[in-house]
């Protein structure tokens, strides 16, 4: 298993994991405060994330490469059932496990996931436009893309554009 479900106990790894890619990650995360790279903020955040998971509206996991420890996180958001049957997935590797198919195999877990345990139709995702890497992983694992959304998100400090991909569970 390359997922495994978010727990409490692993704020401080998560944030000793974010703090060391702050660099790196920075052109693709929006603006985070100070607070979020330490324990008691990635508990906030998971804290958060556990009441949306209990809520049904989320599945936090993290990503854990062959030691079992934390390289990432890809988190299910915006679950929702009845006629939509639909969901969004963000996802995230450290640095030093970039390349070596840990996002891949963690995205291809999380859709099995969507689409057996939970009974989704259709997973979303969405990547900066020269994401390439990010786009590669939803490739390997599916995904078509669909659109471009222009001003997407608030990203390093400013409103970038997006490409839009989805997957269906029978497709």
């Amino acid at each position: 298993m390359r997922t495994r479900a978010v727990t409490r106990a692993d704020a401080d790894e998560l944030a000793a994991l974010h703090a060391a890619n702050r660099g790196f990650m920075a052109p693709y995360d929006p603006v985070r405060p100070d607070e979020f790279f330490t324990g008691p903020g990635q508990d906030a955040v998971i804290a958060g994330l556990l009441r949306q998971a209990e809520a049904g509206t989320a599945l936090p996991r993290v990503i854990v490469d062959d030691g079992g420890a934390i390289a990432g996180r890809i988190t299910l958001t915006g679950i929702e059932h009845g006629p939509y049957q639909n969901s969004r997935v963000g996802y995230w590797v450290a640095q030093g496990a970039n390349g070596r198919g840990l996002a891949s195999s963690a995205l291809a877990e999380v859709l099995d996931l969507a689409f057996r345990e939970l009974g989704l139709h259709r997973v979303e995702a969405a990547t900066l436009v020269d994401n390439l890497r990010s786009q590669a992983v939803l490739a390997r694992n599916g995904f078509t893309r669909i659109g471009l959304a222009p001003r997407y998100l608030h990203i390093a400090g400013e409103w970038r554009d997006h490409l839009l991909f989805q997957r269906l569970a029978d497709g």
